[in-house]
């Protein structure tokens, strides 16, 4: 015994060693992995400022028989599609996180916890085949107009996929909550509702701005959704009721077709301004990660 617990302890030591290098090892695969792929389509896009062709990429018409190769109105189309989404999924997704966190019985909250985790797990392009088969033949019907494949059509449908991200998000914020907060309302005779608003509210603020972000995130970044509902119509969302095309759909149509024009080039622009957008959201949710880590550091001493 007196020599188990001294080989004990310099196993233990030499596994966490081994593990810290794998694990730091992963870290320098993945910077090298995302620094590569920022020089390669920086490389990429370097023939557009020398020739003097980046104001024409970032023009506002895209009519590639005609030479305008534009992709503003893809990137209209990205940020319309991904904020009304965010803006028809977030409401709905907080709701079900305080009527899982306080208000639903024990059944109800497990019930509704493995529908979100079980939608988590289903692919994307299932959400884009049942809506050309259900929502879209609805859609034409309502506007008595078009073909269906709307911007309105493209964001309902991009809702239900993001409503998950962020309600797992924010549920795990609200499980940091210190419990003494809600016994304390609870004493001074807050009914559930009052302890939603007055105290889970203020206290999950940070959170339900993450949520937001990594839900936005999760928008701008699917392809399949847009591609197969919005219209693929190179042109600005005027209207809830137009075609659109986002810019991840426009570099899945342009690359499944061309190899060769400036067609081909600007995809390189869209992709490196698509990277550039998720580097200024993970830096954002970093600091408000680190803000929210500082707040709470504050309040322990």
């Amino acid at each position: 015994m007196p020599f188990g617990r001294p080989c004990g302890l310099r196993l233990r030591s030499k596994l966490e060693r081994c593990i810290e290098r794998i694990l730091l090892i992963a870290t320098a695969i993945a910077a090298v992995a995302i620094i590569s792929i920022l020089l390669l389509l920086a490389y990429f896009c370097l023939p557009l400022f020398t020739s003097g062709e980046l104001g024409e990429v970032f023009s506002r018409r895209w009519q590639p028989f005609a030479g305008s190769y534009g992709i503003l109105p893809m990137c209209a189309g990205s940020f319309a599609i991904s904020l009304l989404a965010l803006f028809l999924a977030f409401p709905g997704a907080v709701a079900i996180c305080f009527f899982v966190h306080s208000l639903a019985p024990a059944p109800a909250a497990g019930l509704l916890k493995t529908l979100v985790h079980f939608m988590t797990g289903i692919p994307t392009v299932i959400y884009g085949f049942v809506s050309v088969f259900l929502l879209v033949p609805l859609m034409r019907d309502w506007l008595s107009a078009g073909t269906g494949f709307t911007l309105l059509t493209a964001a309902i449908t991009l809702s239900l996929l993001i409503l998950p991200t962020i309600v797992l998000v924010f549920q795990a914020r609200l499980e940091r909550i210190d419990p003494t907060l809600t016994l304390a309302s609870a004493a001074l005779g807050f009914t559930p509702i009052e302890q939603v608003r007055h105290v889970l509210i203020p206290a999950s603020a940070q959170g339900l701005l993450v949520a937001a972000i990594l839900g936005f995130g999760r928008a701008i970044g699917d392809t399949l959704i847009s591609l197969m509902l919005a219209g693929n119509a190179a042109q600005f969302p005027v209207s809830l009721f137009v075609s659109i095309r986002t810019l991840t759909a426009h570099i899945a149509l342009v690359l499944a077709t061309d190899s060769q024009s400036m067609a081909y080039r600007s995809v390189f622009a869209a992709g490196l301004v698509l990277f550039l957008l998720m580097g200024m959201i993970n830096l954002l949710i970093q600091r408000i990660g680190r803000a929210d880590n500082e707040k709470t550091y504050e309040k322990d001493r």
